[in-house]
């Protein structure tokens, strides 16, 4: 990035923060997302175009803090108001209900969160730190929720951990936290998964690559014996100490019988694309389970939303 880039935006980062009045920073926004296009259409370096993408954040969020506080605009409609003549409305100062309803949630998020989100994304959009905000809400709930309790005795258990990194690079890369909370080794070992297994049981269970060793403790210490794995090609990389990781690994134990009920072999390799949700995994995984094991009660640990036939654990449920 060349240095008059950098004087550029530096200065339009410091008027942003300098503004006090909502017009006048969603005219800085609005210069922003025109210098954002022109980039793009440039086809300059990513680099570029996401300093362009920072600003217009910025000045987002400096309007979403400007019109909570001012009270010389009308947010609750477009029209004006009789008494309210030394008022402006929203559309006379060029933003639109939506807009101020985004750029006010964008203005709710912590700033150290907020500078987090700029730092790692490699792409920065409105949508994308709406649902940063969405994670971050949802992370409140959870730490706020007491634990829910294990019952019921199932013969398939399918479970993403929600793994804790010892590591500054992998929690400021990686910030699993920014989505749910997360468990150490001691508390994923201590789940009474014992109590809810039937004496067939089997576990499909994800592991991260750093977190193999640890995820092989987790399935003994469950009561079950490892059997063989399923390797999740993502096709896209994602940030990693050794190496830029695009696999997981589905481990399978087993406990008393557990072979399947059908007799077919999948390849042991998937490659699917990950989706920009975090730690999202294919729906084809769970599909196949259902497959291979078309009977018995089953149960989803740290699930994130409703399956139709499963029973779901988890604090993070929408």
């Amino acid at each position: 990035m060349s240095d008059t880039s950098l004087i550029l935006w530096d200065k339009m980062k410091s008027a942003i923060a300098e503004c006090h009045s909502a017009d006048e920073v969603a005219q800085l926004r609005n210069q922003a997302e025109a210098y954002r296009y022109a980039l793009k259409q440039a086809k300059e370096s990513p680099e570029v175009i996401k300093k362009a993408e920072e600003i217009k954040l910025r000045a987002e969020r400096r309007a979403g803090e400007l019109l909570k506080d001012d009270t010389n605009i009308v947010k609750g409609s477009n029209q004006m108001s009789k008494g309210t003549t030394s008022k402006k409305t929203l559309s006379e100062i060029g933003v639109t209900r939506d807009q101020s309803s985004k750029w006010q949630k964008i203005a709710d998020i912590p700033e150290d969160k907020f500078e987090i989100y700029i730092e790692v994304q490699d792409a920065l959009t409105t949508a994308g730190v709406l649902n940063f905000k969405k994670n971050l809400d949802r992370q409140e709930r959870v730490e706020t929720t007491e634990t829910p309790r294990l019952e019921g005795k199932y013969r398939i258990i399918y479970a993403d951990p929600p793994w804790k990194y010892g590591s500054d690079y992998q929690d400021k890369f990686g910030h699993a936290r920014s989505h749910y909370s997360t468990m150490d080794q001691s508390e994923l070992c201590d789940l009474p998964v014992k109590d809810i297994c039937m004496p067939n049981c089997v576990l499909f269970l994800w592991v991260t690559s750093p977190k193999l060793p640890e995820g092989l403790e987790i399935l003994q210490s469950w009561g079950f014996d490892y059997k063989t794995s399923f390797v999740w090609d993502k096709v896209k990389h994602n940030y990693g100490n050794y190496n830029s990781v695009r696999h997981e690994f589905l481990l399978i134990g087993g406990k008393g019988s557990s072979t399947p009920d059908v007799k077919k072999l999948y390849d042991s390799v998937v490659s699917i694309e990950r989706t920009n949700r975090h730690s999202e995994k294919p729906e084809y995984f769970r599909n196949l389970i259902d497959e291979l094991y078309p009977t018995g009660d089953r149960i989803e640990l740290f699930a994130r939303k409703e399956i139709a036939g499963w029973k779901l654990w988890g604090y993070g449920i929408e």
